[in-house]
């Protein structure tokens, strides 16, 4: 029969979102409807409402989500109704070469419920879901493998974060450039991911731990998350870290912002056999260069980071343990809590650099 639900809408790239109803079908072979508690605003969708990103539209946008399960289709036998999820945007096959590879964030078909719609708008047109989620709504509909199930008792509204911001922060360090205890890191881009690479960062016995920002205001909360020094970014970047790294510049530069003069930043701030990785999802059009020889003198390397490298379905549960344990703090990352029609103000605080993350709140998530 299908469920009418309440949705952030995009109907065209560059347009604003609206909240209107989407008429979503009852969940098929291997899928779930879940019921939204709280969804996070991250970067990647204002990349994909903006174009950057390429998204069909009309589409829900939405990737940062947790919520309940109300619904399953046939075959779904590892969750029930009423379990806690948060939401999966990377949903690994476990079929391709690259799930059977150890690489699931890289999963030939994980993208592909993106393409399709999944439901309609009042007048019958097609909508498609952001990332294949489209968790800017009161309720979705997606595959089963998007799911990772959460004991009762933890917070929806945190718990959300660990479906992007916190699995990609941590995983960089964690998963991608694997951190090891003593090492020097920096951090360029304290926003939700940065943030969460900051406290990965610490939870890998990092030290010291440079985070770089040119929002001032963010200071004492990415010292409190872990950070031992906070520098804003400046043409004498590289002469600050190098200071406070023996005269060698970082083990690991890990950047979250996704633009050619950051990455070129964090590869500057590595020491001479160090480690750049990139987190931050840029534009196609924004070129980056090296000279010939500068590749070879410095012997970095130079690396890109899907989704923290992670596996959810191994990860969250580690996550989880350092979150009970008091070792990761997600409300510190929460900057703002809003309702369904404050997404296009979130997206405009993303673009000015302020806060770590809006996240939606959809009900009491008791």
């Amino acid at each position: 029969m299908g469920t009418v639900v309440t949705a952030a809408v995009l109907r065209s790239v560059g347009g604003p979102l609206t909240v209107e109803q989407v008429e979503l079908p009852d969940p098929g072979p291997g899928q779930v409807g879940v019921r939204l508690a709280a969804t996070g605003v991250c970067h990647s969708d204002l990349s994909l409402a903006r174009g950057t990103l390429v998204q069909p539209v009309p589409a829900v946008l939405g990737h940062e989500g947790a919520g309940r399960v109300v619904s399953v289709g046939d075959g779904v036998e590892q969750l029930a109704v009423g379990d806690q999820v948060v939401l999966n945007w990377t949903p690994p096959c476990r079929r391709c070469w690259f799930c059977l590879h150890g690489e699931p964030y890289l999963c030939e078909r994980a993208a592909d419920p993106a393409r399709q719609p999944y439901g309609s708008l009042g007048d019958g047109t097609p909508v498609h879901p952001g990332l294949g989620v489209g968790a800017f709504a009161t309720e979705t509909v997606v595959g089963s493998n998007a799911c990772i199930r959460l004991p009762d008792g933890v917070p929806l509204v945190e718990a959300a974060l660990l479906g992007c911001a916190v699995l990609t922060g941590v995983g960089a360090v964690r998963n991608a450039a694997k951190v090891r205890p003593g090492q020097s890191v920096v951090v360029i881009g304290l926003g939700g991911v940065g943030l969460a690479a900051i406290q990965g960062a610490r939870l890998a016995g990092a030290e010291p731990i440079v985070a770089v920002d040119p929002a001032s205001d963010k200071a004492d909360l990415a010292r409190r998350l872990g950070a031992t020094h906070v520098l804003e970014p400046s043409a004498d970047l590289g002469r600050q870290v190098r200071a406070l790294t023996g005269g060698r510049g970082a083990d690991h530069a890990i950047e979250c912002v996704g633009r050619a003069e950051t990455i070129r930043s964090a590869w500057s701030v590595t020491r001479r056999g160090g480690r750049a990785t990139v987190v931050g999802l840029g534009s196609r059009t924004d070129t980056l260069t090296f000279n010939a020889l500068e590749l070879t003198h410095f012997a970095r390397t130079l690396a890109g980071c899907m989704y923290g490298d992670s596996d959810p379905a191994t990860d969250v549960p580690v996550l989880l343990d350092h979150y009970r344990d008091g070792r990761l703090d997600l409300r510190a990352l929460v900057t703002e809590e809003i309702t369904l029609d404050g997404v296009e103000d979130a997206f405009a605080r993303l673009e000015a650099g302020r806060g770590a993350r809006s996240v939606i709140r959809f009900q009491p998530d008791s």
